[in-house]
């Protein structure tokens, strides 16, 4: 998830050659600026400032890589805890199916969370392993398949 508005400029500022916008599409990026404003708690109209702010540097670039793995991360754990409490009100008369498809749910969330660190591993490998420029391309890829959970996460049961 991108907190800047000028998010496709931020790892592309860098001299890195690993690095790659976070978020290529404006678009997609606009369209959510207002759920990343309810997650951290930003109200309409006030901005909060980033270390992804005028990223110019490398080490502007690391911290605003942290930064976006972690807010992808809280946004993953509230997706999913919103989930559960969706399962657990659709089917609040039928006690036995809401366990049934919670327990499935946390072994898929399991699964997943293992398939991205693995896939991540992948992607970094040509990186040095404790590097910056490492950490700041897992945590970069972190964020991304975080996000595209979260997305798949708030879908189920909204159709």
């Amino acid at each position: 998830m991108c907190a800047s508005t000028n998010c496709s400029d931020i790892c592309t500022a860098s001299s890195l050659p690993w690095a790659r916008p976070i978020r290529s599409s404006t678009d997609e990026i606009n369209g959510k600026a207002g759920l990343l404003a309810v997650v951290t708690g930003a109200y309409a109209g006030e901005e909060e400032s980033t270390p992804c702010d005028n990223v110019g540097s490398d080490q502007q670039t690391y911290a605003c890589a942290a930064f976006n793995q972690q807010t992808a991360e809280r946004e993953l754990k509230s997706a999913y805890d919103d989930l559960i409490q969706r399962i657990r009100d659709q089917y609040a008369d039928e006690g036995d199916k809401a366990t049934a498809l919670v327990e499935r749910m946390e072994t898929a969330e399991k699964l997943w969370t293992q398939l991205r660190d693995a896939d991540c591993k992948v992607e970094t490998y040509a990186e040095q392993q404790g590097s910056k420029a490492y950490q700041a391309a897992l945590d970069t890829c972190v964020a991304q398949r975080s996000d595209d959970r979260s997305e798949y996460l708030q879908s189920i049961g909204q159709q």
